[in-house]
């Protein structure tokens, strides 16, 4: 259900590589985003810094130790860094990024942090591969 919905929001962004990331609290949806570095003109635009932000602002906390992550790409470095420093419990991630993901694939940045951070990669994996690929081919 709430890899659905970060689906749906990787493939509602034109012109950015499709990613596409819900911040869940309880249950229920309380930030979302996708990237957006090339309309924003910020290399910081990434959908899970975009989501983290908004879910901040809305719980009026830096500290989401109660919230779940779902992403469809596992998060790069920078991502995965300001996963583990917002204290989210849970990632669940669609497609592993062996060049760049940073919760496994590549490198896991759990293990420079004394971090209580719960991975699940390959949720709807073959979909969000499939986006993915789709994405790198209109943009090319």
């Amino acid at each position: 259900m709430f890899m659905d919905l970060a689906i749906k929001l990787a493939k509602s962004m034109k012109g950015e590589i499709a990613v596409g990331a819900v911040v869940v609290k309880d249950g229920e949806v309380i930030a979302s985003a996708f990237n957006s570095k090339e309309k924003d003109c910020d290399v910081t635009s990434h959908a899970e810094i975009l989501a983290i932000r908004e879910a901040e602002k809305k719980l009026g906390r830096w500290r989401l130790e109660d919230c779940d992550l779902y992403v469809t790409l596992e998060p790069c470095p920078m991502c995965a860094w300001a996963i583990i420093n917002s204290r989210i419990k849970n990632v669940y991630f669609g497609s592993y990024d062996v060049n760049y993901g940073a919760l496994g694939s590549k490198i896991d940045l759990r293990k420079l942090a004394n971090s209580k951070l719960n991975v699940y990669g390959g949720i709807m994996e073959d979909e969000c591969d499939k986006i993915l690929k789709d994405c790198f081919k209109e943009l090319r």
